[in-house]
């Protein structure tokens, strides 16, 4: 499994526990940051985004302080569904009903063991399909 992850230097720790933790199932590929210098999160959110245009990649995640500023950047985007999961049923449900593509963390808010729950719900979630379907099909004003 392919997926892309990014991050600001709020969530630079996370995403390299994410890594160390998911090493052996997932296939990552870092955009950065590469440290918890500041950096701006739209920057990552957009290198996310465009990777994902590779459609060579399932899943994104991202990672920012609160977990907003970068589901907002990353969202401007054409076919990047990305949903702000703060636990396990956020997360299911925002695969279930909204077939997010790209999840979005807010490390200052999650301990790593919520966040290890969060991103294996979020990957082991199918879509629904079915009404859910017609819905997400309204998402895109492109």
């Amino acid at each position: 499994m392919k997926i892309v992850i990014v991050s600001d230097h709020a969530g630079y720790d996370l995403k390299e526990k994410i890594i160390e933790k998911f090493n052996n199932i997932i296939n990552f590929t870092d955009l950065g940051t590469n440290s918890s210098v500041s950096v701006d999160y739209p920057d990552f959110a957009h290198k996310a985004a465009m990777k994902m245009q590779d459609k060579d990649y399932l899943f994104a995640i991202l990672i920012c302080g609160s977990g907003n500023g970068i589901q907002m950047t990353a969202n401007k985007h054409q076919n990047i569904r990305c949903a702000l999961c703060w636990n396990k049923e956020i997360a299911e449900l925002a695969r279930a009903h909204n077939d997010a593509n790209a999840l979005a963390l807010p490390a200052r808010y999650l301990n790593f063991s919520d966040a290890f729950n969060i991103i294996n719900a979020f990957i082991n979630t199918p879509f629904e399909g079915g009404r859910h379907n017609r819905r997400k099909e309204k998402i895109s004003c492109a």
